[in-house]
């Protein structure tokens, strides 16, 4: 599994729209062992670390918190999300 190459910028905010030429394979290649936000199609939202992804968006989160209507419902060491009931991934609220 990947890991922050520089842990001191972990908890800075990464824009898909950073620089000229910027992707969302580029924002996803940027977050890739730093905490992130996963939010499902059913609205429950899972915080972790993003250790990795494929093709299809399958998720693999570490130390990962479920969160319910906002509230922390369960922690995990590792989550893996389907692909199809993501909405989307954004960096963590600072």
């Amino acid at each position: 599994m990947a890991s922050a190459s520089n842990p001191s910028s972990a908890n800075r905010p990464v824009s898909a729209s950073q620089g000229h030429g910027s992707t969302p394979a580029d924002f996803l290649k940027a977050v890739l062992g730093r905490p992130v936000v996963v939010k499902l199609n059913t609205s429950i939202e899972y915080r972790g670390i993003l250790a990795c992804l494929d093709g299809y968006m399958n998720i693999a989160l570490e130390q990962t918190e479920e969160y319910v209507n906002g509230e922390l419902k369960n922690t995990f060491g590792d989550a893996f999300i389907r692909g199809n009931n993501v909405m989307y991934i954004s960096t963590t609220k600072t």
